[in-house]
Parts: structure tokens; sequence; C-alpha cells
């Protein structure tokens, strides 16, 4: 796999462990294009093996540096629904052929988008801070995040529902996705067989670009303030959402 890629490939493969690295930093949003980048040179199914292992490198560094700033509280109402989720995306995802795993991660992302905007343009700004609403996303996002790694978006509306700061968002999902990242290994492993050694080998070789994503993303963020925040969450997504429809 290593020697098979062609020089246009690389170059996607490593802006995308850039853009992975700014995304683990803390700028939300932006990791529906990553997963658009690695569909476009190893497939739909194949391409979630490749990206797992960059993910969980990006995870360890994301509860280093922003581990004070967790809400647990909002985390543990979200983390059990999206273990059921993961397991219903396992069996999902090993039965469906490779052409409806593209489209389904395609529709989920679109579906994201369409309840991001659909949140903002309500004319009642409560908080639906319960259990149901929480399960749900959490349901949707662990299933998403099997299928394509696209559990961003729905965790993404739940925490800003819950209209978490800047630092608490981003040290909150940082805890969250280590802890279902690394739940998710062995299914890719056993279940799906899309990590492999070159796998690996493949993921292991992005870790600097990751890093040099990772601290570039860190400067940015100390300067911007939390509604711009926001607002660049959505565009974020809205331009992954369509860079996955077509890819």
């Amino acid at each position: 796999m290593l020697f098979e890629l062609s020089l246009l490939q690389w170059v996607v493969l490593c802006s995308a462990a850039f853009i992975l690295g700014l995304s683990k930093s803390g700028i939300k949003g932006i990791s529906v294009i990553i997963v658009a980048m690695l569909v476009f040179i190893f497939g739909a199914k194949e391409s979630t093996g490749i990206l797992l292992p960059m993910l969980i490198v990006g995870d360890i560094f994301a509860v280093i540096y922003y581990n004070r700033h967790a809400q647990w509280r909002f985390l543990w109402k979200l983390l059990p629904s999206m273990v059921i989720g993961v397991l219903i995306g396992t069996w999902v995802g090993d039965v469906i052929p490779e052409q409806a795993f593209r489209k389904s991660m395609a529709a989920i992302i679109l579906i994201s988008i369409l309840m991001m905007v659909w949140w903002e343009r309500r004319t009642s700004k409560s908080v639906p801070d319960n259990l149901g609403f929480a399960s749900t996303l959490g349901l949707t996002a662990g299933f998403t995040t099997m299928v394509g790694n696209l559990a961003g978006s729905f965790a993404n509306l739940y925490f800003l529902a819950m209209r978490l700061p800047k630092n608490a968002f981003i040290g909150t999902t940082a805890w969250l996705f280590l802890i279902i990242n690394v739940f998710k290994v062995p299914f890719h492993i056993f279940a799906w067989e899309t990590i492999t050694t070159d796998t690996i080998w493949v993921s292991l070789i992005t870790v600097p670009f990751i890093f040099l994503g990772l601290f570039s993303g860190v400067r940015i963020l100390k300067r911007v303030n939390d509604k711009l925040f926001r607002n660049f969450i959505f565009l974020a997504t809205a331009v992954g959402a369509i860079l996955i429809f077509f890819s």
C-alpha cells in the first residue's frame, strides 16, 4: 500500500493529516473534510481504518492539553448511547456494499447539517438538557463514528446546544473521542479487518503532519473568540458535507 500511492495521493494524505491536527487542537467541524480526502484515496470503508489511528494520536494530544477544561457531566450523558451506536454501526458496516457505505456517509453528514441549521434557526433557545436528547444524539454519533468517523457533527450539535464555552467544548469532546476511538479499534481489527500492518504504517507516516497541525491550531485558537468559533464550526461542517457528498 505504501508504494502504490501516487504523488498527488501522498499530498492529499499529508494535507488531511495536517487538517486533522488543526481539528484536534480544537478547531471543530473540519473533520468531515478529512474523511472526504481519505475516501478519495482509499475508498469509503478502507479509509476508516487508516484514519482511526491518526485520530487517536490527535485525541491524546487534545486530552493532555485541554484536560482541565473537560465537563464530565455532559460527557457521561453522551458516552453510553455512543457505545451502543458503535456496536450497531459495526454490524451495519459489515453487511452493506461499498457503494451503499459511501452513500450512507454522505447522507449522514447532510442530515447533520440540516439538524445544526434547524437548531440555530429556532426561535426558542432553551437548552434540552435531558437524558433523552443526549441519548438520541449519542446513539447517532456512535453509529456515524463507526460507519465513517463522522460523529463530530452530532457531538458538536449536542455540545453547542449545551452552550459550552470554547475551552470546555474542546476539553469535553477531547475525552469523549479518545474513549470512543480506542473502543472502536478491536472492531476495525477483528470485525472489519480495516486495520492491518500495512494501514498502521500509512497512519504512522502522517504523525509529523498531525503534530504540525496541532501546534498551528493551538496558536490560531488563542486569537479566536467564542462567537467566531461557533460560526466557523457551522461553516466548516457545511463545506465538508458538500465534499463528502461529491467524493
